[in-house]
């Protein structure tokens, strides 16, 4: 526990030290919230809320685990932490419960905007699946960050994520709820990860019943960016200690 502790802490010390990266992900979804949503109507802007709380767990995903596991990858420090008898399972929890910190401080950030300029407004009901929504949702992006930060290449990781975050949340309906789009890019989305996500934090907001297919694409996702998470990191340790 002590050492789960000590990783947390340097860990998210490093982070919050490095503005470039915490304020974009604690600022980012509320600003684009106030650029996008304000002046919607009251159902349209709980389903925005809904939407950006996703896009606050995804570009946490992408960037805290995809840029900085790749980033954390070309330092020697690495390489004499990976030599440590420490499990793989104690650095990956301390970046968890980070990206959780992290994730649950943008997410709030927003939600205190959203109900201050906006007449979005939620059930009790709704606020709690709305948090089971965020919660399964962030698992397997998690996953997905992970991959990526073990498949991209270090100065490669940051360009990546932002290629990826813009059409994942676009296109994936998480600005929409699949509502919107255009035939041609309804066409893509629903082959998109973040689609079934959207579905059910829209829903969430929205007060209707759950698609019981979203929760099974989500866990499906999940074991493919598991399995592609467990490739990429056994193969960077074949690379790094053969």
């Amino acid at each position: 526990m002590t050492v789960l502790v000590a990783h947390l802490r340097a860990g998210t010390l490093e982070l919050l030290r490095m503005p470039a990266y915490s304020v974009p992900t604690l600022l980012l979804p509320t600003l684009l919230f106030l650029l996008f949503a304000v002046g919607r109507t009251e159902d349209e802007a709980a389903g925005a809320l809904a939407g950006f709380a996703a896009m606050a767990v995804l570009g946490v995903a992408l960037f805290q685990f995809g840029a900085g596991i790749a980033i954390e990858r070309a330092h020697p420090w690495e390489s004499f932490v990976r030599s440590l008898p420490l499990a793989p399972a104690t650095r990956t929890a301390a970046r968890v419960v980070s990206a959780l910190a992290f994730a649950a401080a943008s997410t709030t950030i927003l939600v205190a905007t959203a109900l201050v300029t906006t007449d979005a407004s939620l059930t009790a009901a709704g606020w709690a699946a709305l948090a089971a929504a965020l919660a399964l949702g962030a698992v397997p992006f998690a996953l997905f960050g992970v991959a990526l930060g073990y498949w991209a290449p270090p100065r490669a990781a940051v360009p990546i994520a932002n290629l990826a975050f813009l059409p994942l949340v676009i296109v994936g309906g998480l600005w929409t709820g699949g509502q919107y789009l255009p035939e041609s890019l309804d066409a893509v989305s629903v082959y998109l990860p973040t689609r079934p996500w959207a579905e059910l934090v829209w829903a969430a907001a929205e007060g209707t019943p759950w698609n019981l297919t979203a929760p099974l694409q989500l866990a499906g996702w999940a074991v493919v960016f598991g399995a592609l998470a467990l490739w990429g990191y056994r193969r960077d340790e074949g690379e790094r200690f053969r």
